[in-house]
């Protein structure tokens, strides 16, 4: 299905007469902006707007072969090619524009989104863009469909039970919260929050004690586990928490908020272990930029990672990449790109290439690569001519832990860009690291990447 985008319905009539020989079923999709929608926009609530928006053109689209998205006027301090020019790139339409070609271009410089006067170059157009809210919007029914159940250990954190209110009134995964029960539903109601939806289970006293301290101590007694304390770890919400995941009672795990990322992951490590064939896990985040999602790891988990990680960090981040819709182009950064540069450094990523083309032949990627020659078209021409990957890599694997956690913290915060993660990856079932410092929206988005991770 095709779509393109007008400011104005001047030039209705001729271009739905013109598509109407091309294309058997072409529909109009109008924009309207009335006293609700306004104030949404108005009072820093644009994402139910545009997520309700993108929702609506989803269904609309249905059925139809081509589809002429009338836009809106500008209010208030909003302007009007400004507010359209927004929800273009939210609907992923080209605009079709013909008197103000030139200024609507100026006002869109470096972006993706095809801005004409050539009709023709609209219909044979392939545009793709992810915007921040087409992604969590993704997420979230994605999510839905998964059906999954997602266990969260930390109810004495007010973050984890304001999020659990939230993805319960959107039905989108059922909850388990760990805890007392009157003392987590007194809190909740406390809060004015509704989570009688969840089931509650208090790790020191319940119904699965027995089989995850007797499921602990098999796992764990060549290591010099004894029963008394596994049943002691059995208690322990962190690992309690994880075994619902080993056992199949939940089907992912969502921590960190109020604990450190080792006492998170260390049970994962020793309980659900790694993929067949993964040889580490790594951390991934999902960098959600104004027209792209790019994924970036390792970004929290192994410090220095040698070849045949970063091979494999390489392979389960595209995997990654694949089970969001995504097709992976991975870049092995470096401060070289091809043979330009010598040195220890460019060696272990060269060295890593050769790995990840023994084990993965079929997945493009580019190594040793530098970030502007992966990221831009010029530069990546210019490079490395040639490569599939330069210039439209979507996966970036960074050499170190050093430099993957600084770059995706400087992109966060000066690009504005909505970051999430640490998505852990490599494990046999998910578990996934919260950030101490996370807001609410945090904690939701991870809870839906782990529903989805859990369903494949």
């Amino acid at each position: 299905m095709r779509c393109l985008y007008l400011n104005c319905a001047e030039s209705l009539l001729n271009l739905k007469e013109e598509l109407s020989k091309k294309f058997s079923k072409v529909a109009v999709f109008e924009i309207k902006i009335g006293q609700k929608e306004q104030e949404l926009l108005q009072l820093e609530n644009e994402k139910t707007f545009f997520i309700d928006l993108i929702n609506k053109f989803k269904e609309f689209k249905k059925g139809n072969d081509f589809v002429i998205v009338v836009g809106c006027d500008g209010f208030g301090v909003i302007g009007k090619y400004e507010l359209n020019l927004k929800i273009a790139k939210n609907l992923n339409c080209p605009i079709y524009e013909i008197k103000n070609l030139n200024a609507l271009k100026n006002l869109n410089k470096n972006s993706k989104l095809l801005i004409t006067n050539d009709l023709q170059e609209i219909i044979s157009f392939e545009q793709s863009i992810i915007t921040p809210y087409q992604f969590e919007n993704l997420l979230t029914n994605r999510a839905r469909d998964a059906k999954a159940t997602v266990v969260l250990p930390e109810s004495d954190d007010d973050r984890i039970l304001k999020a659990s209110d939230l993805l319960l009134k959107q039905d989108v995964v059922s909850l388990i919260i760990l805890g007392d029960e009157k003392k987590v539903f007194d809190r909740a109601n406390e809060l004015g929050l509704d989570l009688k939806k969840a089931k509650v289970i208090n790790p020191e006293s319940n119904e699965y004690q027995k089989d995850v301290a007797a499921s602990i101590y098999e796992k764990r007694k060549a290591k010099g586990m004894t029963e008394e304390n596994a049943l002691k770890l059995a208690k322990d919400r962190t690992y309690f928490g994880t075994m619902l995941v080993e056992l199949g009672v939940a089907d992912a795990m969502v921590s960190g908020a109020s604990t450190t990322t080792a006492e998170t992951i260390r049970p994962a490590l020793q309980l659900i272990k790694t993929k067949p064939g993964v040889s580490i896990v790594s951390g991934l985040f999902f960098m959600s930029l104004d027209e792209e999602v790019l994924l970036y790891a390792d970004c929290a988990i192994t410090p220095n990672p040698d070849p045949e990680a970063l091979a494999s960090i390489a392979i389960s981040t595209a995997e990654s990449a694949k089970s969001f819709g995504i097709v992976p182009k991975v870049a092995m950064l470096s401060y070289s790109t091809g043979e330009s540069g010598t040195g220890p450094d460019v060696d272990m990523i060269k060295e890593a290439a050769k790995i990840l083309k023994e084990k993965d032949p079929e997945l493009k990627f580019a190594a040793p690569i530098q970030y502007d020659a992966a990221a831009d078209i010029t530069v990546g021409a210019k490079k490395m001519p040639g490569s599939q990957v330069a210039g439209h890599a979507n996966v970036f694997v960074f050499p170190s832990l050093n430099t993957g956690n600084i770059c995706y913290k400087a992109v966060q915060r000066t690009a504005n860009a909505l970051a999430i993660g640490p998505v852990l990856q490599g494990l046999r079932k998910p578990v996934n690291d919260l950030s101490r410092g996370c807001l609410v929206e945090d904690i939701i988005n991870t809870v839906l990447i782990s529903a989805i991770q859990a369903k494949g």
